[in-house]
């Protein structure tokens, strides 16, 4: 378990959930559901359970690393992958893969974005640790 990682993409913008949703509060930092969580500390919640949490990291855009660390203050500075520019899903998993790698280069790690409904999160659970193995 100490060579899982779990790795949050949270640096989208939020456009199709306009007006709701805006460049600076994107939608995966607002409780869309109405739980009491965003959807950023659902998908951490998620994850929880898991990876041990030091092993959770949140890649996102350097403008949004405030928000993170007020949503997620448990995150140690090393935890939030922060990216310099936007540059949408694949560069933003080779970026965290190579993070990943250089703390640990037996890692296996999931990726995830921080904005998906997971309404069976026991059996997403047993699949992403299916999957880790």
């Amino acid at each position: 378990m100490k060579n899982h990682y779990a790795v949050i993409m949270a640096g989208g913008i939020g456009s199709r959930f306009w007006p709701i949703s805006r460049t600076s509060l994107p939608k995966q930092f607002i409780d869309m559901l109405g739980t009491g969580r965003t959807l950023i500390q659902a998908t951490y919640d998620r994850f929880r359970k898991i990876v041990p949490e030091s092993n959770i990291f949140v890649a996102t855009n350097e403008s949004y690393a405030d928000i993170v660390r007020q949503q997620l203050p448990q995150l140690a500075p090393h935890q939030l992958i922060l990216e310099p520019i936007m540059r949408n899903t694949a560069p933003s998993i080779a970026y965290a893969s190579h993070k990943i790698f250089q703390l640990n280069p037996r890692a296996t790690m999931v990726i995830a974005p921080a904005d998906h409904l997971i309404l069976e999160t026991d059996e997403f659970v047993r699949n992403v640790v299916k999957g880790l193995k």
